[in-house]
């Protein structure tokens, strides 16, 4: 009976997901839990309803929350005992991270967590007093053997601390170090052997490494911390300072001298590619000073065979060095050489010839590049992201060119920025749309100035796949655009102007028969009436409704757009991060109505809206319960009472930025950091009426 019993209930689950469409699936879920724990708490039930609905078996409750993104499942997790348990599968726990920062509270976190078969752990603010070091001492004896992953940023801790804690970590895969300058300026750190034997011993099986940052760091350090990890995957020296080809310090090449005791030299990194190459597979040297020669030393290291390579920022690099990378390194998947401003398109075209296997490219900020050679980019089949931001010369001419062979020979693209192209027009945006529609995830159009509302309209048409959508600054975009209304026009007879009206001659001067015509920075777009609504209402064009999948949407500077657009088309049940600032036309109405539909927001951004108010605070605070990051700056309308609604209803809240609101008083600020647990950041600069010009 009990067999029976499980396959009806596994047949209900099916048809339950099966009814359901990917949206409906999260709303059901929720829905089926309430009634489920009103099941199992209210005692004026029947013995008859109980046997009506009887309670799901754990295997089936862990299906159905595979459905579910990680914030819907951490929700039904919190309605009743059994959807919890489910929760804490170990499908589900794969690549969770806890992040806190160090405090006496935070040791029966850690003390809980120890409960778990693996976990990660970020923690921030630790320094050298004695409550860090019991901190460390309990992540060592509770999560030791379990913890896969630490990361210390914004601390500093001693080197006693860490010796004690590291031994302990013996199935750690990550460690980040970045920024930890008070461990490694003594440059004593792991200098006795004991030390090294221990942490050799436990770190061993460590594949990422993280030193980004770090001043002090040195070749007699480094040799030490990575000679305790032998078999290092991925590497990052984004930051440091790193002597590549000259010794400041002693007057002469990096490679005359023995192990320096000052900084990291290109020799010992060269060292330790050679001896790790065999599974170093990813490198990450942004911002540092390396040069076209230094880098042609790396490429070149016998046998290594890199897959990810970053460069961002390295702005002495030439195109001839990304001739001599592609040449060396043809495995390369991963390249990031955005802000290199001396590349132009020859090392596009190089990397195009060179790099078949490559998935993912960022050339942004790359000034240099001009649309040569990009059509060759997109025809290779592997592409999947591409990363244009800035590169000012881009129109996407030459990238719809590429796009537009057999789908076996083009990129069949995820991912594409083209913020701040401002050669980027309609015709492009409209064809670009047209090609990627099957594939493209994510598009960022920020700052292309002349994108307009047929743009909008392309993309609500061709892209209904979209997840990620960014049309910020992009001044052209109106109520029409977003609801997929041609806007109507309107005929006017000009009777001076008109063919009847008085002709002029070459010496008939301006006398007011006539007026100039209006600036574009004048004009304003026409008012969405009643009738324009009724007929959006009624047809089956595409607006931003259809991009049911929309999980980020950025329409901040657009100064055009209006409650007439916002309440009506900003609708995605599945929407975590939004963008709404400087918006002078929107009032509580559209903040009421997007947290109304939008209950998945964590983040939502308001900043230097007039209209908002605390009435509209009061109407979107309890459809919010998921809120964790929050600007209200330069919003004049918020008050106190706002921040009373926050602490009332937005218990998760992380980052509140309520700057220059000079209604708010520092009192509020106070009690608002007391009542809510996991609030972080607090920007309050300027509140109250303070005159930022009195401030130095």
């Amino acid at each position: 009976m009990a067999m029976a019993m499980a396959t009806a209930l596994c047949a209900k689950a099916y048809g339950f997901l099966r009814s359901a469409g990917p949206t409906e699936v999260r709303l059901r879920v929720e829905t089926y839990s309430l009634h489920q724990n009103a099941g199992e708490e209210m005692e004026d039930c029947t013995e008859e309803d109980f046997m009506e609905t009887p309670a799901l078996p754990l295997e089936i409750i862990v299906y159905i929350l595979r459905f579910l993104h990680s914030s819907d499942r951490k929700e039904a997790s919190l309605v009743c005992r059994s959807w919890y348990y489910a929760s804490q599968d170990f499908h589900f726990q794969n690549n969770v991270t806890f992040c806190f920062p160090a405090s006496a509270s935070s040791l029966e976190l850690i003390r809980g967590l120890g409960r778990k078969s693996r976990c990660s752990l970020i923690i921030s603010q630790l320094d050298g007093f004695s409550m860090s070091r019991s901190l460390l001492l309990e992540v060592g004896l509770c999560l030791g053997p379990k913890l896969e992953s630490l990361a210390l940023p914004g601390s500093s801790v001693t080197e006693a601390s860490l010796l004690a804690l590291l031994p302990r970590l013996t199935s750690l895969r990550r460690l980040d170090l970045r920024g930890l300058d008070s461990l490694f300026m003594s440059g004593a750190f792991l200098s006795r052997e004991e030390h090294r034997q221990q942490v050799r011993s436990a770190l061993s099986g460590l594949e990422e490494l993280d030193l980004s940052d770090l001043r002090y760091l040195s070749d007699l350090t480094f040799n030490r911390l990575t000679g305790c990890t032998p078999r290092l995957r991925r590497l990052s020296l984004a930051g440091c300072h790193i002597a590549f080809e000259f010794d400041p310090y002693r007057g002469c090449p990096v490679g005359d001298v023995k192990d320096s005791s000052a900084l990291l030299s290109l020799r010992n990194l060269r060292k330790l590619l050679t001896e790790q190459k065999s599974t170093l597979v990813a490198l990450d040297l942004s911002r540092t000073s390396i040069t076209p020669e230094s880098l042609r030393t790396v490429a070149q290291v016998q046998d290594l065979v890199l897959e990810e390579l970053c460069l961002h920022g390295c702005k002495e690099l030439t195109d001839y060095s990304m001739e001599v990378l592609v040449k060396h390194q043809p495995s390369l998947r991963r390249l990031n050489i955005s802000g290199c401003t001396e590349l132009t398109s020859r090392s596009v075209e190089a990397v195009a010839r060179g790099l078949k296997s490559l998935t993912h490219l960022s050339l942004s900020r790359d000034w240099r590049i001009t649309e040569k050679g990009l059509a060759d980019l997109v025809s290779m089949s592997s592409l999947r992201s591409l990363d244009l931001s800035e590169c000012l010369h881009v129109s996407g001419a030459e990238i719809a060119k590429g796009l537009t062979g057999s789908c076996a020979a083009r990129a069949q693209l995820e991912a594409l920025s083209l913020k701040g192209c401002t050669y980027i027009r309609d015709f492009a945006v409209f064809s670009l749309t047209q090609l990627l529609g099957e594939t493209l995830r994510e598009l960022d159009l920020t700052s292309c100035d002349n994108v307009t509302d047929l743009s909008v309209r392309a993309v609500a048409t061709y892209l209904q796949k979209l997840e990620v959508l960014r049309l910020g600054w992009c001044k052209e975009v109106t109520d029409w655009g977003l609801l997929g209304i041609v806007e109507s026009t309107k005929c006017e007879t000009d009777q001076e102007t008109g063919d009847a009206g008085p002709r002029f001659t070459r010496t008939f001067g301006n006398m007011g028969f006539f007026k100039p015509p209006r600036l574009p920075f004048e004009e304003r777009p026409k008012l969405v009436t009643p009738n324009d609504m009724q007929q959006f209402k009624q047809q089956a064009g595409a607006s931003l409704l259809a991009l049911g999948r929309l999980q980020e949407l950025d329409l901040s500077a657009c100064p055009k757009l209006s409650d007439s657009s916002i309440t009506q088309v900003v609708r995605h049940p599945d929407l975590r991060r939004l963008s709404l600032s400087m918006l002078p036309a929107i009032s509580d109405a559209s903040l009421a109505s997007v947290a109304w539909h939008c209950r998945s927001l964590t983040s939502l951004s308001l900043s230097h809206c007039p209209g908002i108010s605390d009435r509209g605070v009061a109407q979107a605070a309890p459809y919010l319960h998921r809120l964790q990051h929050l600007y209200l700056s330069c919003c004049n309308n918020i008050t106190d009472r706002s921040l009373f609604l926050l602490v009332q209803h937005c218990k998760r809240l992380q980052t509140l930025d309520i700057s220059r609101c000079k209604n708010i008083s520092i009192t509020s600020v106070e009690l608002l950091q007391s009542q809510l647990p996991f609030l972080e950041n607090v920007h309050y600069r300027f509140i109250g009426g303070a005159d930022p010009t009195l401030t130095l």
